[in-house]
């Protein structure tokens, strides 16, 4: 019997190395090399069944047929425009999210909807009997829906023969493993491997599949990174659990935006689509209360009003506190240090707590305003009129610099019907105001915002 060999294969880029070494050379990664045990001889790989090998040849760009991709209508807006307006047949498409945040609910009721399409639902961590559970609870059937609960790759394939969908679905592609490998399912040979092999079915076959994944503690897709980089589309499903929103982030697209977002309820019978995600996110009830301040934020493309809240009291002890849920605790920093330096509130002996409502995590940089505006509200206890909104980012030396698609955050708050709108003053160059009936405030330093604000 031949001698096993082993390697030791790197977790986050699959770079292999014939000794554990403690930094990977390729990605920099510390202590992501676990060991795996290689056949001296590899069984030749299989192609997928029932799918010709086509034998390709160099040909000129200009003889090659372009125009648009067909695409399958999920029935589903918000994920029909994260994908770039439906999904391309043949493409490959990997869901990721953290555990229990609704990835199999969202997929499960989308094939639902779909009855004019042959769906096969390939399950390798639920019971039929769960999926009809839960498919009784989203309110949904389809005839055309096929269930089958199999880990193996080969017999995944023959089921795939025998069913011939127009789109499968694998529930997760950790639980996958196929016959070629001795590893175990969930390592990082058999998930690039079966990755793979699925991405020529998907190609050859003009299948579309959508591989559904689990994320690491670091909060990226379990497995290797090149997993990431043989799929045509990476999407990842936010949020938290002790909120009802969820998002749906494209970090990958290849027939579309990367700057899309979907914004989902989780509700008892399933999750709900978000058409208007400002009206939900702010609450309309602080007329009058101190701390509160309205911004227009971009997440990808999309507009919508979030509420910022802050709270500032005098430091019980010794050392003041610094929080922040939802928003950079460093930037947080920074601008309390640009509100004493530059305007003159003396802010360091006093606890500020800030959090932005609804349980969502902005990084756009044009908060910056709401932010200080709310600080300093709930450190003067004087409330901002209820229908002021306002969208600028803020420099170390205090001026208001000017802020992307200020169309789109001024149409957003009209819509809502807020009456003034307060942005930086650089933004008014090229901007028609007379399209607009909200009042404009430009302003070009702190000091005058807040004029502006606090009279």
């Amino acid at each position: 019997m031949a001698k096993e060999k082993t390697v030791y294969v790197c977790s986050h880029c699959g770079q292999e190395s014939p000794k554990w070494v403690g930094k990977c050379p390729a990605c920099g990664q510390w202590n992501t090399y676990v060991e795996q045990v290689v056949r001296p001889e590899p069984a030749a790989k299989r192609p997928a069944p029932g799918v010709e090998r086509m034998k390709s040849r160099p040909q000129p760009i200009g003889e090659v047929e372009g125009g648009e991709e067909p695409r399958i209508d999920l029935h589903d807006q918000e994920l029909n425009r994260v994908l770039g307006g439906g999904l391309v047949q043949g493409s490959l498409v990997l869901i990721g999210g953290e555990p229990g945040i609704g990835k199999s609910t969202l997929v499960l009721q989308t094939v639902l909807r779909m009855p004019e399409k042959r769906v096969l639902y390939v399950s390798g961590e639920e019971s039929v009997r769960q999926l009809k559970l839960r498919a009784d609870r989203l309110s949904g059937t389809s005839g055309n829906c096929l269930i089958v609960c199999e880990t193996s790759l080969e017999q995944i394939y023959v089921h795939i023969k025998n069913v011939q969908p127009d789109l499968v679905v694998i529930d997760s592609i950790q639980t996958i493993s196929t016959d070629l490998l001795d590893s175990s399912p969930g390592s990082i040979a058999q998930v690039r491997e079966c990755s793979a092999s699925i991405l020529r079915f998907a190609k050859e076959s003009h299948t579309a599949v959508i591989l559904i994944g689990h994320i690491n503690k670091e909060g990226s897709i379990a497995g290797p990174k090149v997993l990431e980089h043989i799929v045509d589309t990476v999407l990842q499903f936010e949020g938290d659990q002790h909120y009802m929103y969820r998002i749906l982030r494209s970090i990958k697209n290849r027939f579309g935006s990367t700057a899309e977002l979907g914004i989902y309820e989780m509700r008892q019978d399933g999750l709900r689509q978000v058409s208007n995600p400002s009206e939900l996110l702010l609450s309309q009830d602080h007329e009058g209360m101190s701390g509160v301040a309205i911004a227009s934020a971009l997440e990808g493309i999309r507009p919508f009003l979030i509420e910022t809240q802050a709270l500032v009291s005098s430091a019980v002890y010794g050392n003041p506190q610094r929080s922040a849920t939802g928003f950079d605790i460093r930037r947080m920093n920074m601008l309390l240090a640009v509100l004493e330096k530059r305007v003159g509130f003396k802010l360091a002996q006093k606890d500020v707590f800030l959090n932005i409502a609804g349980g969502l995590k902005v990084n756009d940089p044009a908060i910056d305003l709401a932010v200080i505006s709310a600080i300093l509200s709930s450190n003067m206890d004087v409330a901002i009129e209820a229908e002021v909104c306002m969208a600028g980012e803020v420099g170390l030396s205090g001026e208001i610099r000017p802020v992307n698609r200020i169309e789109q955050r001024i149409g957003e708050a009209e819509k809502l019907g807020f009456k003034r709108f307060v942005l930086p003053k650089h933004n008014l160059q090229g901007l028609n105001a007379k399209k607009t009936k909200i009042e404009l405030v430009p302003v070009r330093k702190v000091e005058e915002a807040f004029r502006a604000l606090f009279g």
